[in-house]
């Protein structure tokens, strides 16, 4: 391969992660925008709290914080190519939650409300850390490109995975608490 056709080729892969990484990390910015803020249709803290606590997740509006919070700096991260893989370690531990607590039931397909978005999300998002950001990122502007190894990576999906077992062991899946009788 000549000079000319590797540069045109390691162009053209750092083109297809820009265009990725922007357009997987603002759709997720702009879902944790919705429980955030409820723009773009969403239904803010309000709404969304209530919705965390009918899964189980309580305090519903600190789970739906939680929530959004994630999903907009994993976004922001993944959109900026900032920090190598933490954007999308962040995005597949909240999608897996996702799709553990709302989607599983329904099956795969996004007609059904299944997996398959969530899916989609986590698997773009796994690609983009393996793969890194890329020289179109603020990584590379900033020489903090060392951040993605693949052993930085999988470290960040494996720590991801870990955190949404742990907000999953925190969800109650019971019946609402009764208050206590006095004694």
């Amino acid at each position: 391969m000549s000079n000319a056709s590797l540069l045109t080729s390691t162009t053209a892969l750092a083109s297809g992660l820009l265009v990725a990484r922007i357009a997987l990390g603002l759709a997720m910015a702009a879902h944790g925008s919705q429980k955030l803020f409820g723009w773009f249709g969403g239904h803010g803290l309000a709404g969304t709290g209530g919705f965390f606590e009918a899964l189980g997740f309580r305090p519903g509006r600190f789970f739906a914080f939680s929530a959004g919070a994630t999903e907009l700096t994993a976004g922001l991260l993944t959109a900026l190519g900032l920090l190598g893989p933490v954007g999308p370690a962040l995005m597949i531990l909240v999608m897996i939650v996702a799709m553990a607590t709302v989607h599983a039931p329904n099956g795969f397909f996004a007609a059904k409300n299944g997996i398959e978005i969530p899916f989609l999300y986590a698997a773009g998002a796994f690609a983009l850390a393996l793969a890194g950001p890329g020289r179109f990122s603020l990584d590379a502007v900033v020489g903090l490109g060392y951040l993605s190894t693949p052993t930085i990576a999988w470290s960040a999906v494996g720590l991801a995975a870990l955190a949404a077992l742990l907000n999953l062991s925190l969800r109650h899946t019971g019946e609402s608490p009764q208050p206590h009788a006095a004694a």
